[in-house]
Parts: C-alpha cells; structure tokens; sequence
C-alpha cells in the first residue's frame, strides 16, 4: 500500500425532506449570501427550488439563482456565474443537481476568489481557495456531493477537463433518495454505469496488497448489481435507490482509492465522446469501458481474473487465466446492456470517420504530450484502436 493522506470534511444529511433543511445547513456553514446554482426546468416544476428557496428565507439567507446547467457543464455558464457572485457579494454556493450542477458550482467557486482565467485550475493550476459550496442531490451518478474533482467543458475547443482540490469538497451534501425516482430508466441506468466507473477506474491499480481497498470496491460493485436491477423495475423502490445514492459517494469521495495507483484512462477516453457528442456520460462509459479493458488485461491478467471470480461470480481457471479475465468483462457488458446502457458508437450517435478528430483532442488537445497514463499509458495509436474497437 502507497502512503496516502485523506481528508474527507463534508457533511451528509440523508433520508426522506432532508432539502427542506438547506436553509440551516446553509447558516450553519457560514453562509449569508447564497447562489442557488441548478439545472433545468424539472426542479422548477417539482418544487424542489421552491422548497430549497423556502428554506433559505425561513432562516434570513438571502439567495440568488443561476439555473440552465446542462449535462456535460460548459465554460460559458462557469463565466456567467463567476460574474453574477461577484455582483452579488455571494459568499455560499448551493448546488441542485446532479454531477453536472456539482461541477459547475465548484468550477464557479474556485473562479469567484480568482483574478485570472477559471480555466487555469482545469489545465493544471492547483486550487488553493474556492467558496463554500453545499449540494442537495437528485441523481447518484457522479459522486460530485463528496469528492474534491469537476469536470468541465470548454466551449472554445470543446476540451472536457477536470480539476480536483479538497478546498472543492462540499461543506455538506443532502442526500434524499426519493428526489431521484423521477428520473427516467436510461438517465438511472446511466447514473449506475458512472458509479460502477468510479470503482473500476480505482480497481486497476499497479499498486500491490491493497486488499482492504480491494474488498471494499469489490462491496460497492456487488451492490451496484444487486441494486440496478431493482431500481430499474421498480423506480420508486426507496431501499434500492438508498443503497445506490450512498454507493455513489463512497465510489467517489476516495475512501476506497487511497494508497494505491489508479487508471482513469476510461474516463479519459469517453469524456471526448461527450464533448463531441453530448452523450450522456455514464452512456459514454458503458462503451468505453469494455473496450479499453479488453485492449489493457494482459497487463495484470489475474487482477481482471480475480474481478471476475468476486464480483461476476465467473469460475477461476487457472490454467487460462486470460478466459476467466475476458468472462468478467462480458459479464460487466451483459450487464450493462440489461439495465439499457448502449454498447457501441452507434448507440451513441458517434461516428468512425470521427475517430482521428477524437484522438487529436484526447491525446494532443489542451496542452497534452501525445498520451494518457494510468494503469497503462496509452499513447495515440492505442487510443485510435480502443475507439476503433467501439464501432
């Protein structure tokens, strides 16, 4: 195991009407002046913002609200924001949403408190400082609510890059399940792939005896089976959606990826498919994955081996180790695609002729040497086959 340090400061509030307590949580973490940073119309029209307003006023913090985040957050509304906290003399920043509206807010944070270009923090300028931001969630997907990272896309150039401090992670998060079971099935289903991402990007390390952390992913993941289909049936199962939800953070806030090496390189890969596609991610990822697994586990066969045998319950042949690796990674494919997550570049409306544009960018784009590296470095060539193999 790698030396570590782990700071993990945020706050959950979960359960049912918990949103109804923002206006407290606010105040109690030293809010006065709010932004209420959100999506589109749907928290409108539930109520939800009427609810998180109600609240604020209930408890004298005065608000003013940014809506119109959309999946895959542009640069143009992290502007906009920075623009407006800074008029408003806002000193706390409420996110309601999901990842999309999480990241946003963050990415407006560390720009309030920053004299040059928000930009700097997403091609490498550590984050020193950022405002408060507080989340009340309505997808588990991205893990946003506990993590210290945001992803953001760049209009100009349409680079989706991610930035990461502890001075992102939320003051405190809400967490009510039953805020996500209006979500449609591919968005749930979505939410699913992402989260079950976050533990594979953390599994394929190069770190050895990493066993506690090993076992831990291997819980989250067997949960994320057992739970997906169950949500999917029954959207208004509370229990599913619970397990899910907290799954959800704990993939993400790093509680299982400290003291080893990680990968990334999925993530990495799809985040050009929805940049130039606007697909949404956990989508993206259901393609992505598979690929880039079949294309790197003969760098550590028995890891993808012991993968499937505890989390696919796939039989361990050691004779042909390599068998028992590829039978984990169709059992992770037929998985995906029973929950309804696409499989190919075709269910994503990507396109093949598409492929040297996608390699430019994830490869070059932004300042990049040619590769990305993490449980294998990867350089153009690799990159070309990987998105090859989605077609």
């Amino acid at each position: 195991m790698d030396n570590f340090t782990f700071y993990s400061p945020s706050f959950f509030m979960f359960g049912k009407d918990t949103e109804n307590r923002a206006g407290e949580l606010v105040k109690r973490f030293g809010g006065s002046r709010v932004l209420i940073h959100y999506g589109g119309g749907s928290a409108v029209r539930s109520g939800l913002i009427g609810r998180v307003k109600k609240s604020l006023e209930n408890e004298g913090v005065y608000y003013a609200e940014l809506g119109g985040v959309r999946p895959n957050p542009r640069s143009g509304l992290v502007y906009e924001g920075i623009s407006l906290c800074r008029k408003e003399r806002i000193d706390f920043i409420l996110a309601v949403g999901g990842g999309s509206a999480i990241d946003s807010s963050k990415a407006i944070a560390a720009g309030v408190l920053y004299d040059g270009d928000f930009w700097d923090f997403y091609s490498g300028k550590k984050i020193e400082k950022a405002l408060p931001v507080g989340t009340i969630l309505t997808i588990a997907a991205a893990g946003s609510e506990g993590s210290p990272d945001s992803v953001i896309t760049r209009e100009d150039g349409m680079f989706k890059r991610g930035a990461g401090s502890d001075a992102l992670r939320p003051k405190f998060s809400i967490l009510n399940p039953a805020l996500t079971m209006t979500l449609p099935p591919y968005q749930t289903a979505a939410g699913i792939t992402d989260i079950m991402a976050h533990l594979h990007e953390r599994y394929l390390t190069n770190t050895k005896d990493v066993e506690v952390t090993d076992r831990l992913i291997e819980a989250l993941l067997l949960t994320m089976i057992h739970e997906g289909p169950r949500v999917i049936a029954d959207p208004e199962n509370y229990e599913a959606r619970a397990n899910i939800m907290w799954a959800g953070m704990m993939a993400h806030n790093n509680a299982v990826g400290v003291g080893r090496s990680q990968d990334w390189n999925s993530h990495n890969i799809e985040h050009e498919l929805s940049a130039l596609y606007d697909c949404a991610h956990g989508a993206g990822l259901a393609v992505t994955m598979p690929a880039v697994f079949r294309y790197v586990y003969k760098h550590d066969v028995m890891r993808f081996a012991k993968l499937a045998v505890r989390v696919w319950g796939c039989q361990m042949d050691f004779d042909h180790p390599e068998e028992t690796a590829l039978a984990g990674i169709a059992a992770l494919e037929n998985f995906l695609r029973s929950i309804g997550m696409p499989l190919d570049f075709a269910g994503l409306g990507a396109k093949k002729e598409d492929i040297p544009k996608l390699v430019e960018s994830l490869c070059y784009g932004d300042g990049r040497d040619g590769s990305i590296s993490g449980f294998v470095t990867l350089n153009a060539e690799d990159c070309t086959k990987i998105y090859q193999m989605m077609v």
